[in-house]
């Protein structure tokens, strides 16, 4: 990589990793990144579980496979070097069916094939020496998986990055791009930036930043908002650590689950429904612009009416309580709709074909003069430092 001028658009830890890693590798490098909110991490860095993720469910030799399971032990270590709250705590992944004990073996094989290590298949009653409380007729125990302060990695990760010579600069929407000459100019309420090449890291927004610099893309960003309860002080003894459902394959979420939280505390869900504005974390926010994008999309209806049992589910879900709680007593029996209170939410950039289809995997484009992440939702948080070490060598390519 030569010394040269790169404007990263997204402050999250994708693109804070992103500018950390150009840094380590070309010191010389003049690196902007450029965050539309008054600080970095303010969206899906920040407002999600919490959890290190580390390739247990992913397709063998696709990318998140690969940068989980690589960008987890990165991240531990970036946290171990940097003072960052963590705790390798370990999970619980619980099948309460036979049909879930099937597809639980084929994840036990998946994880092996992602070269993850110390996984053990347990029988009810060496799983409840783990969590007393959870129920079901077997579990895999994945020991890397995890907890983490991520507000305090998107901290670490700017402090280093300003250490290092890069400048990042706060309030700097980009509203337009345009290439002159050989060079980048992008519009933003600071005036105008010049960059010889872009890195699109703008998560919920990468889309339409893909576009406004000139590239044709079928796929579309989706919003979808997971909300979240939290377990009243005197019941989170209910569960120790993390504690989460065999996923179905017919759903394309991994479904609720149990937190515990390293700021304390522990949480429950994300349930997954649509959100009506790219940063919709409220029922109530609701964003014209977005809503007629999504609503128009005919990939949005496509996947409405493919999924539409799991859609009213989960719409349903998220309105009662007592729902919610059902789900979640598969997991943990003594759980009771009076030992939840309402908790936080977050939204997750989910990038779909017009034919209704989810992206699957991260999804990279590189072209004359940029890179545009254009999916990146989890386990991105977690895997942002292997992320970013794939996107340097593509600029090295």
């Amino acid at each position: 990589m030569t010394s040269d001028n790169f404007t990263i658009i997204g402050g999250g830890l994708v693109g804070l990793a992103t500018a950390w890693r150009i840094l380590q590798r070309a010191p010389k490098a003049k690196v902007v990144l450029l965050e539309k909110e008054a600080g970095v991490g303010r969206h899906q860095s920040t407002h999600n579980s919490g959890v290190l993720h580390c390739g247990l469910h992913y397709r063998p030799g696709s990318y998140k496979a690969r940068l989980a399971v690589a960008g987890v032990r990165q991240m531990v270590q970036f946290c171990r070097e940097n003072d960052v709250p963590h705790d390798v705590c370990g999970k619980l992944v619980v099948a309460t069916d036979e049909g879930q004990v099937k597809r639980l073996r084929g994840l036990h094989e998946r994880g092996t094939a992602n070269g993850l290590t110390g996984l053990r298949w347990m029988e009810p009653m060496e799983f409840r020496k783990i969590e007393p409380h959870a129920a079901g007729l077997a579990a895999l125990h994945v020991p890397e998986e995890g907890i983490v302060n991520y507000e305090k990695v998107v901290e670490a990760l700017a402090r280093k990055i300003q250490e290092l010579g890069g400048t990042i600069v706060t309030d700097s929407k980009v509203t337009a791009s345009k290439r002159r000459g050989n060079e980048w100019v992008l519009d933003t309420p600071r005036g105008e930036v010049t960059a010889k090449f872009i890195i699109n890291c703008a998560g919920l927004h990468s889309d339409r930043v893909c576009r406004s610099a000139g590239e044709t893309t079928e796929l579309r960003t989706v919003a979808f908002r997971g909300e979240y309860y939290r377990l009243k002080a005197d019941r989170q003894g209910l569960v120790r650590n993390l504690i989460y459902p065999t996923p179905d394959p017919q759903f394309p979420f991994l479904g609720v689950h149990f937190t515990r939280l390293m700021r304390g505390g522990v949480e429950a869900g994300p349930n997954a429904v649509l959100a009506f504005a790219r940063e919709g974390y409220r029922f109530t926010q609701v964003n014209p612009r977005d809503l007629t994008e999504f609503l128009t999309f005919s990939g949005l209806w496509r996947f409405l009416w493919q999924h539409r049992k799991m859609c009213a589910f989960e719409f349903a879900q998220s309105l009662s309580k007592d729902r919610f709680c059902r789900t979640l007593q598969r997991l943990v029996p003594d759980l009771r709709p009076d030992d939840l209170e309402t908790g936080g939410s977050g939204v997750r950039a989910q990038a779909m074909m017009p034919d209704g289809k989810l992206v699957e995997d991260f999804n990279f484009v590189r072209v004359d003069g940029a890179l545009h992440v254009l999916n990146a939702p989890s386990p991105a948080a977690t895997s942002s430092l292997a992320i970013a070490e794939h996107i340097v060598t593509q600029l090295q390519a």
